[in-house]
């Protein structure tokens, strides 16, 4: 027995001491990909000697001879930190995901080969300046000469995540950065979604009153500056030769999938301060974008030294420009404008020849091209791609298409990205050497795609531009964009594009103050309108109410107002649908469901909507109205009421205050009784608790908003590995909510409905009294390398709502850097 033990005691340190050197490889390997940067490195490709400063938050400032030469140490510097995310994210816009994940992502290759973006990046190279072209040639070359290093110097392969995958990574080409801006398009795109959604909707609901209800538009004017769809679809929907794909593409839970829910769209925020009022004199600019959590995050931040003067702020790593950001002279930020730039189009196909689809001049052949796509450990898929005058053909299952495409049709997609004639990139680089704010307006204008509202200021002055192009539609279009139409319809068809002073434009507004949520912008009659479809109708009363408390404004009420988590909404809706129950219950012993509803509307009844971390009536309420929505639609939508993820606020309102006979959803109409609105919201109430109850415990007072609110910063590709994904992934508690300021946007679906996957990436506030006292900061970090301290080093900051200097001062960079790399030119 005694042999026996001494064995197996053997065995078990031999199977620890392999695991642990195991570990001890993979860390030294791992380790071996951690950038040095304290060195000096000769390279080809550039005039003279560039030096790349890190200062205390690793944020790289870049001093240069030449501005080409500061584009290739940024370059440089983006593939030593975000070598990996740089990989997929080019991998994604080529649609070549597959040849590494397998069929993982294979839908997601297929749609992008659909949009054939890569192709379309290419061929804008020749559409951009000189001066555009060759920082596009520098960056790529800097980032060449990172590859480079990692070969010649065996220093890990550039990222630990290339010893998981196996992963042949070509040389980076200009072409490469400008599909990056293809992918923001696709990223922030939205308008299609909407479009399928309103048609199915349409189809479900006869009543239009219901659909107004339930895809209400934006009410009310436009603020920026202050003081039947089965008429034209008829027949059952059908699944076509041109548009088979898998189902339901929509890839909700792939971390690698560039295509937004239409529910976690865009919610940020950018608000600027003339000097009349501010408390300083000088002008004050906000700006925080809001985007898919990830680890790292999109962002990276970087200070360049230009021939026009420094330039700092964020980039996405891939692209040479600081895209939102300050000069010493200008300050920009960036928000979705939700311009309508995509349209469907319903293509009939010729019964005589499914090669031919019906234009207004007669049949017309499809435009096609086969593509193959590889796939890890599989056989590869040939797809034929087809396009026609209005775009490329869609797949049924995208959005389910299908549903709303009637028999013999298939549908096309008409979007303002899809052209090669894109010079965005050419604009970006225009306006970071902007010195004025119509300099900055002048050079949004050969911006395309993704429109952004373009927030702007100077030392005097402050403006809001939309800048991307807008499209040229026709005053008897058939459904004003609003639904797919007929393509074969001459005024369904788009023609061309508007000049650029057609786009909303505020500059020095009499109040001396403005800015965007999202919100609505303006309002103008269709064809001129800019949008149906907004992000935001809620947190814009907050900023006004907070934008509008103070005669004159401070660096530091701006960073509240980034950071405020009071929801206008929360104190909007609670006394709507609460109404009838505060305060009005018998007496209920402990215990009991009545006893706990009373508790739970005490609680309720004395919270300021404050979406505070540390309090449990956030939870209470986003668990109330969200099983009052459930209640309200679940029967008039069947299966579509599942795609209703969110809680929207204006059709709550509608149905409480009953404007055009809402209050209709509270009556279930397969019920023999009529509910009341009243009934409805107990009820709702009733089963949020008991959704917390069964999760939680009984103990309402001692909820926490932030355990189930917690930001969700998963690695991409690494999120579920066992043991790793605990290195690799950031959680953090947090305030906030879908409707606040400080957006923390839901999940809204599965077993955790209420973790945030959706926030500012990125929070800067620019001071033009004092520029160097400006401030910014990241959700996660610098590095995208696990090991590296720079991976999480901002996420507790930006948590807490703190901020780093935003300093152009080349002295206080140096006073704490963690390492200066030297490149020198090669002779």
């Amino acid at each position: 027995m005694g042999i026996v033990f001494r064995w197996l005691l053997r065995i078990a340190t031999a199977l620890v001491a392999l695991v642990a050197l195991g570990a001890v490889v993979v860390y030294f390997l791992a380790a071996r990909s951690l950038p040095e940067y304290d060195k000096t490195l000769v390279v080809p490709g550039i005039t003279a000697e560039v030096e790349i400063v890190r200062d205390h938050a690793n944020v790289p400032h870049i001093f240069g001879k030449t501005d080409e030469d500061v584009y290739y140490a940024l370059g440089y510097a983006h593939a030593q930190d975000r070598l990996w995310q740089m990989i997929t994210m080019r991998r994604t816009v080529q649609g070549r995901l597959s040849e590494i994940f397998g069929r993982r992502t294979l839908r997601i290759d297929q749609l992008m080969r659909r949009y054939d973006f890569y192709t379309l990046a290419r061929e804008a190279y020749q559409y951009q300046d000189d001066e555009t072209k060759a920082a596009l040639r520098a960056y790529s070359a800097g980032v060449n000469a990172r590859l480079q290093e990692v070969n010649e110097d065996s220093l890990g392969r550039g990222a630990p995540e290339m010893f998981l995958f196996d992963v042949a990574v070509a040389p980076w080409t200009p072409a490469d950065s400008l599909a990056m801006i293809k992918l923001m398009a696709v990223q922030l795109s939205g308008q299609m979604a909407d479009e399928v959604k309103r048609a199915r909707v349409s189809l479900a609901l006869p009543d239009p009153d219901r659909i107004r209800d339930i895809m209400p538009d934006a009410p009310g004017s436009g603020l920026t500056a202050l003081p039947e769809y089965a008429a034209l679809a008829p027949g059952l929907p059908a699944t076509l030769d041109y548009a088979t794909d898998d189902p339901v593409p929509l890839f909700p839970d792939e971390p690698l999938s560039p295509f937004p829910s239409e529910d976690l769209a865009g919610a940020s925020n950018a608000f600027a301060a003339a000097p009349s009022r501010s408390a300083s004199g000088g002008t004050l600019l906000a700006n925080d974008p809001h985007l898919g959590f990830t680890a790292p995050t999109i962002w990276y931040l970087a200070r360049l030294e230009l021939q026009s003067g420094g330039v700092i702020g964020a980039t996405i790593p891939g692209m040479p420009p600081v895209l939102i950001g300050r000069s010493a002279k200008l300050g920009w930020g960036l928000t979705s404008s939700y311009l309508d730039d995509q349209d469907l189009h319903i293509e009939e196909i010729n019964p005589q020849n499914p090669d031919q689809y019906r234009t207004p001049d007669g049949w017309k052949n499809f435009r096609t091209r086969r593509t193959i796509v590889n796939v890890k450990d599989d056989t590869a898929v040939t797809m034929t791609l087809a396009w026609t005058d209005n775009g490329p053909v869609m797949p049924s299952s995208l959005y389910s298409l299908g549903e709303v495409t009637p028999p013999g049709h298939v549908m096309s997609l008409n979007w303002t990205a899809l052209s090669a004639e894109d010079r965005s990139m050419t604009a970006a680089l225009k306006l970071m050497q902007a010195g004025s704010v119509q300099e900055g307006i002048d050079a949004g204008e050969d911006f395309l795609a993704p429109s952004q509202n373009l927030t702007l200021a100077d030392k005097e002055t402050i403006a809001l531009k939309t800048i991307g192009a807008m499209p040229r539609r026709d005053a008897g279009s058939e459904a004003q964009g609003r639904m797919p139409s007929r393509g074969w319809v001459e005024a369904n068809r788009w023609q061309g594009m508007l000049p650029y002073s057609a786009n909303p434009a505020f500059v020095s507004p009499a109040g001396g103050i403005l800015g965007n949520t999202n919100n609505k912008l303006l309002d103008r009659p269709f064809p001129l309108h800019v949008s149906y479809n907004w992000g935001d109708t809620q947190r814009v009363h907050r900023w006004e109410r907070l934008m509008q408390s103070r005669e004159v404004h401070t660096r530091d009420s701006f960073i509240e107002a980034q950071l405020d988590t009071v929801s206008y909404t929360a104190r909007t809706l609670l006394p709507l649908i609460g109404r009838d129950l505060w305060f009005t219950g018998e007496a209920a012993p402990d215990g009991t469901p009545e006893r706990l509803r009373q508790r739970a509307l005490t609680l309720l009844a004395d919270w300021n909507g404050e979406m505070n971390e540390h309090m449990p009536e956030p939870l209470l309420y986003a668990a109330w109205l969200r099983a009052l929505q459930t209640r309200l639609i679940q029967d008039d939508l069947g299966p579509l009421a599942d795609e209703f993820s969110h809680v929207d606020p204006i059709f709550i309102e509608r149905v409480y205050r009953n404007i055009d006979g809402a209050s209709e959803w509270c009556d279930v109409r397969q019920s023999a009784p009529k509910e009341s609105c009243t009934e409805m919201a107990r009820l709702a109430l009733d089963d949020a608790l008991v959704w917390i109850t069964d999760t939680f415990g009984t103990a309402l007072e001692s909820l926490r908003w932030g355990d189930v609110h917690q930001a969700t910063h998963d690695h991409q590709t690494l999120k579920d590995v066992p043991v790793l994904r605990y290195f690799v992934n950031i959680r953090q508690s947090t305030s906030g909510g879908d409707n606040t300021l400080m957006r923390g946007m839901t999940k809204g679906y599965g077993p955790d409905p209420f973790l945030n996957v959706h926030g500012a990436g990125y929070r800067g506030v620019y001071d033009f009294a004092d520029p160097d006292s400006s401030v910014f900061i990241l959700s996660t970090g610098q590095s995208g390398h696990f090991l590296s301290r720079y991976y999480d080093d901002m996420a507790q900051l930006w948590r807490r709502g703190e901020y780093i200097p935003m300093s152009l001062d080349a002295n206080l960079a140096r006073a704490a850097a963690v390492g200066v790399t030297k490149l020198e030119p090669a002779e």
